[in-house]
């Protein structure tokens, strides 16, 4: 393995420049389009749960697509894991696998695949796809196990091995991995991400033969040094200063009445950033933990909410960016512990750097967005005899918090995709599982009230189909509703609740386990909206009335809350 050094002696052009960036964009956009069209389970293909990602020799991003972003930024990390790893013993028709969480990973399901990219034996890149995996091994199916407290009870680990070596399939490790997952579907979605990198590495191959190596490396370095400083410039903005935020996680799984406490000190000086989490809780002794690159995801995808939306996705964009998250906090579960639920405290992170951040930019931060609350189903289809894993999507998308001059997004879903995960198609929902969505609608009054309101949650209700179907529950958002800025009101609380045939209701517990559910259990789930933004009097009274016609806001919030009669009165 060779690589070549930066591109010396070549001239910039700012149009070719621009043509890079461009072109680096349009490969991981059709990596992500190759994705969706090409793998099977729902949690790929319709709610498009992966990242895809082009990276230079020495691991630094080109470019990514996230679809997923609490995905996005554990590729760069685990790309120069593999270099250190392998060293020279790196060759073109090499497909390498990762999950592991204690090599860089950011959750067991989470499976990605990297290529390494060669152009005249020298290597000049590499192509990545990471996706969540519907079976991923361990003790319960689906992922999702509540009761876990060591990671062997969650998944097989996978630290980075070569499924394919010089191009030919490396039968034994295939055969080690794939028998140790339960769902045929996920081999079939991992050569999906391998058909995605080999789309990568043949349209950056055909891009440095059209240009030139040479002139790749160096305008690739001028990309890298340019967003770097359009990224500085973006933090200059900020005055200079300490602030702090926290919020609480509720319940670790194992031990009730239990919190833990997300803190933020972030140090803005001149050009740099500095995001300090060494001052919260210890790591639970439950699954509810995080993992060093879901954190540092969760906070640069926050950050990058409150900045200039055009700025390129390249290594330059997250070099002025100091995270600090030591072994040992929730937020970096050192080894053996439970991470699985790590993702899923990414709106911790975002409220405790939004509050934080309120008072030194306050027209860029939002409120409380919702918390996700979510149901993941798994059982044995009685008209195909299949297993199958639902992860319940639909009824998960809550609303955004509202900001300055604009209301919340209504529906929108998890703060961990900043919005990109789509929902389910109820037809393939209805045909994929045995069961049938009853009711899936915008919720009336969820959204928390202000000047600026926030995002609407939803109500969802589904007919459970087939016996003994076990329910994976996850998330937060039960015990305390998100928050409003400046005056603005705060949203309602998330719920789940099962009611069984013979009427008893069960309410599960925000991280929980229910197996043996029998067909004909109506499941019933309230997603809340998002916080409000400013005084709620100060809401514009055509705007209350209109959400009033819309059935939005309900007569008896206008006039309570916005103190705004309605036409019918």
């Amino acid at each position: 393995m060779s690589q070549l050094k930066e591109g010396a002696m070549v001239d910039i052009d700012r149009i070719l420049l621009s043509i890079f960036q461009r072109a680096f964009k349009s490969i991981t956009d059709e990596m992500s389009i190759s994705l969706t069209k090409t793998t099977r389970s729902p949690i790929l293909c319709e709610a498009k749960d992966f990242v895809t990602g082009l990276y230079d020799a020495e691991g630094r991003m080109l470019e990514q697509t996230e679809n997923l972003p609490i995905l996005s930024f554990s590729l760069g990390p685990v790309c120069r894991v593999i270099l250190e790893q392998y060293g020279e013993d790196i060759h073109p028709g090499d497909v390498i696998i990762h999950n592991d969480v204690f090599s860089m990973g950011n959750q067991n399901n989470d499976v990605a695949v990297f290529k390494p990219i060669f152009y005249d034996e020298t290597l000049i890149g590499w192509a990545a796809a990471k996706g969540h995996q519907a079976d991923i091994g361990g003790a319960v199916q689906g992922g999702y196990n509540p009761n876990a407290t060591e990671v062997w009870q969650e998944a097989i680990r996978i630290p980075a091995v070569k499924i394919y070596e010089k191009g030919q399939l490396r039968e034994d490790v295939w055969n080690l991995i794939f028998a140790n997952i339960r769902l045929d579907i996920v081999q079939e979605d991992i050569k999906a991400q391998v058909g995605a990198c080999t789309l990568g590495e043949r349209r950056l191959k055909a891009l440095a033969a059209k240009y030139g190596v040479g002139c790749y490396e160096a305008h690739k370095e001028k990309l890298f040094s340019s967003t770097e400083k359009m990224m500085r410039s973006e933090i200059a903005s900020i005055p200079n200063g300490i602030y702090e935020g926290e919020s609480i996680v509720f319940y670790d799984g194992k031990h009730e009445g239990t919190q833990f406490t997300v803190r933020a000190k972030i140090t803005v000086e001149d050009e740099t950033i500095c995001f300090d989490f060494s001052k919260s809780s210890p790591q639970t002794k439950g699954f509810v933990n995080g993992t060093y690159t879901s954190t540092c995801s969760a906070i640069t995808l926050t950050f990058l909410q409150m900045i200039n939306p055009d700025i390129p996705h390249n290594e330059g964009m997250i070099k002025p960016l100091r995270y600090v998250v030591p072994e040992g906090i929730i937020l970096n579960a050192a080894y053996p512990a439970a991470t699985t639920f790590g993702n899923h405290l990414c709106p911790q992170v975002a409220d405790s750097i939004f509050k934080a951040l309120s008072l030194a930019i306050p027209e860029r931060v939002t409120a409380g967005w919702n918390h996700l609350l979510c149901s993941l189903f798994t059982g044995v289809h009685p008209g195909t005899d299949e297993k199958y894993v639902d992860i319940c999507f639909l009824g998960m998308k809550g609303g955004s918090g509202a900001l300055h001059q604009s209301d919340g997004y209504d529906h929108i879903g998890m703060i961990d995709a900043s919005g990109g995960v789509l929902d389910q198609d109820y037809e393939m929902f209805e045909r994929q599982t045995p069961h049938k969505l009853m009711r899936h609608e915008y919720l009336k009054d969820s959204a928390g009230a202000g000047k600026w309101r926030g995002g609407l949650g939803v109500i969802t209700e589904i007919e459970l189909g087939g016996n003994n179907t076990t329910m994976v529950v996850f998330g937060d958002g039960d015990i305390k509703p998100p928050y409003g800025l400046f005056g603005g009101k705060e949203s309602i609380l998330n719920r789940i609740c099962l009611t069984y045939a013979d009427g008893k209701e069960v309410v599960p517990m925000s991280k929980d386990m229910i197996e043996g559910i029998p067909a004909g259990t109506v499941y019933h789930q309230v997603s809340s909206g998002g916080g409000g933004y400013g005084k709620p009097e100060e809401r514009k009274r055509e705007k209350v009335l209109r959400d009033v016609r819309n059935e939005v806001v309900s007569q008896k919030q206008a006039e309570k809350i916005y103190k705004v009669k309605s036409d019918a009165n």
